[in-house]
């Protein structure tokens, strides 16, 4: 008897071959597209966040201290002297605890003084535009307050430490400069409702400032 294999066994084992590796192929597809579908589901990048900022309620008191002005001042805020080394008399902090920030008021006496006015005024626009290299954009406004008298305000838009500043004066006697400041280095994006919360308290100040 003849060992020879059957004549037709061996094209019909190279389809039963190729038909495995067809199947496993398939499977091999199918688990790589589940595996990349749950990979892609569970690691689908997350938007930056921020920490929620809990905000109290916007209410005022008037300012009681010694001084050559008056105004309302937020609850939430605490009066401080300026112990800064050039700080005089009259300069004092509003400053606000819970979000480790400030508005810095800083007087000086015009003494009838044209002169001595333009400095101040001068002074002004310089500490503004110290923050012209950080900031997106700077603008200037001024605005009629509801006691009569006119301020000039300095928005500062981007990552910058001061995003309102501002000066009123009657020109003859008085002269009050104030800055919001938050010494932090978070993004002024995610402080924006504190920011905008102070920025409404600085308004107030000058819609309620009163000389003495």
């Amino acid at each position: 008897m003849s060992s020879r294999p059957y004549p037709n066994s061996y094209p019909f084992i190279m389809t039963r071959l190729f038909s495995l590796f067809l199947l496993f192929a398939v499977l091999g597809t199918l688990f790589l597209s589940a595996c990349g579908s749950k990979e892609s589901t569970d690691y689908v990048p997350k938007p930056k966040g921020y920490n929620r900022l809990a905000l109290p309620p916007q209410q005022y008191q008037t300012l009681q201290e010694d001084h050559p002005y008056t105004f309302d001042y937020s609850t939430a805020a605490v009066i401080l002297p300026d112990t800064f080394a050039i700080a005089e008399k009259h300069w004092i902090f509003i400053y606000y605890p819970r979000f480790n920030a400030n508005i810095q008021l800083t007087y000086k006496d015009v003494q009838n003084d044209p002169g001595r006015l333009k400095d101040f005024i001068d002074d002004a626009y310089k500490l503004a535009g110290k923050h012209q290299i950080r900031a997106s954009a700077v603008q200037e406004q001024t605005i009629r307050t509801a006691t009569g008298k006119t301020a000039t305000l300095f928005r500062i838009q981007g990552d910058v430490p001061s995003p309102l500043q501002f000066y009123v004066t009657d020109s003859t006697e008085h002269y009050l400069r104030g800055a919001i400041y938050f010494p932090t280095a978070t993004k002024n994006d995610s402080l924006a409702p504190v920011i905008d919360f102070i920025q409404r308290d600085a308004l107030r100040l000058l819609n309620t400032l009163k000389w003495k």
